[in-house]
Parts: C-alpha cells; sequence; structure tokens
C-alpha cells in the first residue's frame, strides 16, 4: 500500500496483491452492494462509465431495460459484445449526452465518478433520476491517511488474504472468482484521484441532501442518494 495517494485506476484492483504477482477485481467485489440498491420493480437504469460490460450484464437480470454508457470507443465495443438485448450501450460522455429527466428508476455507476468533476455530474444525475430513483456509486478516493489509516491497514492484509484465497479457488475451477476481465488493461487510467471520502461527503451533501457516503475497505468508497418521492 503505497502512502503517496497516486492510484492506477487500470491497475488498483491488484495494486497491492500485484507485489505478489496475484491481482483481483475489487470493482466487481461491490456490485452486489450496488445490486442491492436497486429498487423493486426496476424498469430503467443507466450505467454510467460501463467499460466492457460486465455490470450492465448483471443488471440486465434485475431491469427491464439498462442504458450502458462509456466514452472509450474500445469499451463500448466490448460491451456490445458482452451484453444482452436488453442493454443499450452508448458511446458518449455523460456530461455532453442528452439525458432523459426524469426517467430512470436506477443509475448506478463504479470506479468512473472520481474522473469527472463531482459538482457537475452529481446534478445531471440528480435530474435524471425519476422521483423516488436511487443514485447508488463505488469510486476511487484519494488517500487520506490522517483520517483512513485503520481501513488502509485491514485492506493491505484482507488484499493479500482474498488474493491468495480466490487464487486458490480458481485454479481448482471453483468458478472465476473475481479474475481480471480481458479488456482490464484498456481501461482508462488516472493517477491521483481529487477528492478523499470527506471531500467526496461534503460536496455530495450540499449537493443531493440526504446522500449517505461511505469509505469501503478496499480503496473504494460508496455514495447513496433516493431522490424525494416530491423530486
Amino acid at each position: 500500500m503505497t502512502v503517496s495517494g497516486r492510484i492506477d485506476a487500470r491497475k488498483s484492483c491488484g495494486r497491492v496483491g500485484s507485489m505478489a504477482g496475484i491481482r483481483w477485481d475489487h470493482n466487481r467485489f461491490y456490485h452486489r452492494f450496488l445490486l442491492r440498491q436497486l429498487p423493486d420493480p426496476c424498469a430503467r437504469v443507466l450505467d454510467v462509465g460501463c467499460g466492457a460490460g460486465a455490470f450492465a450484464v448483471e443488471l440486465a437480470r434485475h431491469a427491464e431495460r439498462v442504458e450502458a454508457i462509456d466514452r472509450s470507443p474500445v469499451m463500448i465495443d466490448a460491451a456490445k459484445q458482452a451484453t444482452p438485448g436488453n442493454v443499450t450501450c452508448i458511446l458518449g460522455d455523460v456530461l455532453e449526452q442528452p439525458l432523459p429527466a426524469g426517467s430512470y428508476d436506477a443509475i448506478v455507476s463504479i470506479s468512473t465518478l472520481h474522473h469527472m468533476p463531482l459538482d457537475r455530474v452529481l446534478p445531471v444525475l440528480a435530474e435524471a433520476l425519476r422521483p423516488g430513483g436511487v443514485l447508488a456509486v463505488v469510486a476511487l478516493p484519494r488517500a487520506d491517511l490522517a483520517r483512513e489509516l485503520p481501513v488502509e491497514l485491514v485492506a493491505a492484509i484482507g488484499q493479500r488474504v482474498l488474493a491468495i484465497t480466490f487464487a486458490v479457488l480458481r485454479k481448482f475451477g471453483r468458478g472465476d472468482w473475481y479474475a481480471l476481465e480481458p479488456t482490464h488493461d484498456d481501461m482508462p487510467v488516472v493517477l491521483d484521484p481529487p477528492l478523499t471520502t470527506r471531500q467526496v461527503r461534503q460536496q455530495a451533501v450540499a449537493l443531493l441532501p440526504g446522500a449517505r457516503v461511505r469509505r469501503r475497505v478496499y480503496w473504494r468508497y460508496s455514495l447513496v442518494w433516493h431522490k424525494s418521492v416530491a423530486g
């Protein structure tokens, strides 16, 4: 675990484990968390920064329609190959792509919002949610050892234990156990996420009253917000 705060979003899901030659996908580790935030029923979902479409595939099992957007042509091409018929893959930037106001039951995102100005993207996503809709995000925070050293230590230890466990399970044919996707190294890179978890919380609560921001163990934070029924 580095103390400099420099994070490579393409390689961060194995940054400690890769020191021992073992890597696993931290983003996929949080898929279940995000799926638990979806409303029931869930008709229409937007996946912001869909990458190669792995999470969009899972969303398609829980929602009638999924729109998966990414600004990388390589990622969108891969997503189109991977996703089922109820997923529409869109090449574009969510800050520039017109989104229908009040239309989505849920908007989700994994390891994308730290690429964007939070004060710009949160109002855009909030406007696109229907009244009662849910925004659920997992992204990378800037290192903040003064406040988060205990969780960093837990992550460093847990990362190694789980990396070895998952590698053994994969070796003996018991599923892929958070193996990295083939397109993993084609994903865009950010070395320094701009905001700590505390700063994300301050901005999110100011923009979206009632938003809940938590630091997660494996170098991610979560942001969950329920839009009021009154809109």
